[in-house]
């Protein structure tokens, strides 16, 4: 039996990792060349919940930007969810997915958000301090994912497809 759809939009700057997380979760691939995401591309997976109906991710892959424009923001319309995407190496990243929630927040006042930050595989180049991320965690669930090698990376969607389906 299929379970309800649920749409979910991936927000997040730049080159943080939100096609190749999704890739990893659809499709358990990764691929080193990094191409950039032009408007919106869709993807979707069933998730297997126990003793719980399954619950299919509509995932709307949004490219990348630090702040929404109009454009974006017609994307992020029905969603049930957001999954915001940071780059553990670079700061200002999650200062923009930060952003990027807070301006959603206007347009999607009951989303469930998750945050993830992303590249744990090069977690000796964070810049992201733990306390940072402790703070962080008293206000939002925070995932440290790495798309490359799949860490922390089905826990967080299927954490977030608990959420959304509840």
């Amino acid at each position: 039996m299929s379970g309800q759809a649920r749409k979910i939009c991936m927000l997040g700057d730049f080159g943080v990792g939100k096609t190749s997380l999704v890739s990893r979760f659809v499709s358990n691939t990764f691929s080193e060349r990094y191409l950039t995401t032009v408007g919106v591309k869709v993807d979707s997976r069933e998730v297997l919940r126990d003793g719980a109906d399954p619950v299919k991710l509509v995932l709307w892959d949004i490219a990348g930007r630090s702040a929404l424009d109009a454009l974006n923001t017609s994307y992020l319309r029905g969603a049930s969810g957001l999954l915001l995407v940071a780059d553990g190496t670079r700061e200002a990243t999650l200062r923009a997915a930060l952003d990027l929630l807070m301006q959603s927040r206007a347009l999607l006042p009951k989303a469930d958000a998750i945050l993830l930050i992303n590249k744990l595989d090069l977690v000796d180049r964070w810049e992201v301090a733990p306390a940072t991320l402790a703070e962080l965690r008293e206000s939002l669930p925070v995932y440290e994912t790495s798309a490359r090698f799949g860490d922390g990376v089905e826990r967080a969607f299927a954490d977030l497809a608990g959420r959304v389906a509840a």
